[in-house]
């Protein structure tokens, strides 16, 4: 089913606005694949707040012309699917984790802004922690000097509270 012309200017202002916000877009070739493995596909990326949609590839060149993803646009060629996110790291581990399970389904070239990347550095990408992972890793090693402190400080009275037991014991058994 053809789109008219206003449905295809609302399905470019549509992803433009995605590309405008994402960090990273990821492109990915669907030849082969069934209805449910894409709707699966679909919902691990929807889970990890990854944009995901089969395109036109002349609608896909014309949202990311004039953005830092420009240069994205000779890879657009055969049936793709686009996977876009702020979080780049979340983008090319779905797809990433995904193609490893489906043969079929082969990532062609990622970006980052004004950086195309091979399908072996979008398996790269893949690889590292995401930024939640980070995040959590960052807030454990800020917390780490302050629990030791409370621990150590902790320590003071109870090992009173365990010399004055100590003394208790000693003289209910006198």
């Amino acid at each position: 089913m053809s789109l008219n012309l206003d449905e295809k200017k609302a399905v470019v202002a549509e992803v433009g606005i995605q590309v405008s916000t994402a960090q990273a877009i990821v492109v990915a070739e669907y030849r082969g694949l069934e209805v449910g493995q894409i709707t699966a596909l679909r919902a691990k990326a929807r889970a990890a707040g990854v944009y995901f949609r089969v395109l036109k590839n002349t609608l896909a060149r014309r949202a990311v012309a004039d953005t830092p993803f420009a240069d994205l646009a000779p890879h657009m060629v055969g049936p793709l699917v686009y996977g876009m996110s702020s979080d780049p790291v979340a983008v090319a581990k779905v797809l990433h984790d995904f193609a490893k399970t489906n043969d079929k389904f082969v990532i062609k070239a990622g970006a980052m802004a004004n950086q195309v990347m091979t399908s072996k550095e979008v398996a790269t990408l893949a690889a590292m922690p995401s930024r939640d992972e980070l995040l959590a890793k960052l807030l454990g090693t800020m917390q780490a000097p302050i629990a030791k402190f409370v621990q150590t400080l902790n320590e003071v009275p109870t090992k009173f509270v365990r010399g004055l037991a100590a003394v208790r014991d000693q003289k209910q058994a006198a």
